[in-house]
């Protein structure tokens, strides 16, 4: 896939075809990664194997001088899957070498955009990048039974003055990519990255992936600590899952805690899934120029859309038609070629398109 770039200067050493994320309706999670503890639960540096065995299937992760990726870390994998996905099931080709720009990122995982968090995200892609996994995970009818990292690279494309990273580019392990040309994807809530504390967002995966749209899913404690990942004694995760059943907030699901069974259930029925939007989300130089203002420069003009579709909740791809359509609008007079009116269905298009970018629509 080629695309027009917007003010970014590619690293000299990174030249293969790569996918640029864009905006997106519904994050996604790997359906591998949320059955098996692939990520650390601690919020400190681990150096040490982590070694987890269920039912046949195995995995050893093992750190580089880095530490463990921590499942903090996932949530850039979360973001690049979920962009993919996007992609994907709007019919646009996606590649495996993925980029995408810092803030952007940080933004939608809830984040905050200042120097310490572009840091964290630097120090989560060495993690992720020098972690090793051993394992025999079934994906997309594959076993693998070697080992391999969870991305296989990441580049900084440019940097800012003051250092900080625009823009990222991340190659994904077969591993992973396979997960997304299978489909092998659940939709997360957006809520899961107001979650702190680790053993919640832990145990919000797994109850998505086993309760899903079921109405409950059990579990013994001590089962659950395996899937967990946790080598704590169970009276310390029987406290915590107490706590965390008293506070009631992870998104979607309840739980509780009696006689050492966990039980999962839903808060609400499931969302009806949101039509994908039909529109291609790229967007090219050519398509700034058209829908720059007069004496606007392009960057000016990008970063007006960027502003734009980010305040809708639309794509970047949508503000731009608008845009373009509303000048066309105002050049000409709602007429076709002599005195024949514009025809019912071409009127409800322009009213749709300037209403889009009046606030007035949402793209699903």
């Amino acid at each position: 896939m080629e695309i027009e770039e917007i003010n970014l200067n590619p690293i000299k050493h990174i030249k293969d075809t790569f996918f640029m994320c864009e905006i997106f309706n519904n994050f996604k999670d790997d359906m591998a990664s949320m059955e098996h503890p692939v990520f650390s639960l601690s919020t400190k540096y681990l150096d040490r194997v982590l070694e987890y065995e269920y039912k046949g299937n195995t995995i050893k992760i093992k750190p580089s001088f880095t530490g463990l990726a921590t499942i903090y870390d996932k949530d850039i994998l979360m973001y690049i899957t979920s962009c993919l996905m996007n992609a994907k099931n709007n019919g646009e080709p996606i590649s495996q070498t993925v980029r995408f720009t810092a803030y952007d990122y940080l933004v939608a995982t809830k984040k905050k955009t200042s120097g310490v968090h572009y840091q964290q995200l630097l120090e989560g892609l060495y993690r992720l990048n020098g972690t090793m996994i051993e394992t025999n995970i079934k994906t997309n009818s594959k076993e693998f039974i070697n080992e391999f990292g969870i991305i296989d690279s990441f580049g900084i494309v440019k940097e800012r003055e003051d250092g900080r990273m625009i823009a990222v580019e991340v190659k994904l392990s077969d591993w992973l990519y396979n997960s997304i040309l299978s489909n092998s994807v659940l939709t997360i809530d957006q809520e899961y990255f107001n979650l702190r504390k680790p053993t919640e967002r832990r145990l919000y995966e797994l109850a998505r992936k086993h309760c899903g749209n079921q109405t409950a899913w059990k579990i013994k404690l001590e089962s659950l600590r395996t899937k967990l990942g946790m080598a704590s004694e169970l009276r310390t995760l029987r406290f915590n899952i107490n706590k965390i059943a008293q506070i009631n907030h992870l998104p979607e699901y309840n739980i509780s805690l009696e006689n050492d069974v966990v039980m999962f259930t839903r808060k609400y029925p499931p969302k009806e899934p949101t039509k994908t939007a039909s529109l291609p989300l790229h967007v090219t130089k050519s398509d700034i120029s058209k829908a720059a203002n007069p004496g606007e420069s392009k960057q000016q003009a990008s970063e007006r859309i960027k502003k734009l579709a980010e305040q809708k909740g639309v794509s970047t791809k949508s503000i731009v038609t608008s845009l373009v359509a509303d000048k066309e609008a105002k050049r000409k007079p709602i007429t076709t070629t002599g005195s024949k009116p514009v025809s019912a269905k071409d009127s409800s298009k322009i009213k749709n398109l300037r209403k889009a970018i009046n606030g007035n629509t949402k793209e699903g």
